[in-house]
């Protein structure tokens, strides 16, 4: 993980305003632990899937590394809720799931 990833509240609003982006979040966070990349996303081409983890790791939301022949992705809860107390947990409470 690139720890430079800084966590902002506008790219954390960008990243969550793709309900594709936003369910991939929701899977993470309802999973408590690392999930590979394929159990995040459902109806989409890996292409575009591939954009959408960059975005997400770009806002600083995930965190993505190897394991074995997986790609992990994590959650930064801790480092997205010290850079923004409650926004995650209210942007994950407020917003229906699709």
């Amino acid at each position: 993980m690139n720890e430079a990833a800084t966590v902002t509240l506008e790219g954390v609003l960008q990243a969550l305003a793709d309900p594709v982006r936003l369910e991939m979040v929701r899977r993470l966070a309802a999973a408590e632990l690392a999930l590979p990349c394929g159990g995040l996303y459902d109806d989409v081409a890996k292409s575009t899937a591939s954009y959408h983890f960059a975005m997400l790791r770009e806002s600083g939301l995930i965190e993505q590394y190897v394991e074995g022949n997986r790609k992990m992705n994590r959650l930064r809860v801790a480092e997205v809720e010290t850079a923004l107390p409650g926004v995650l947990t209210s942007i994950l409470a407020a917003t229906p799931r699709h």
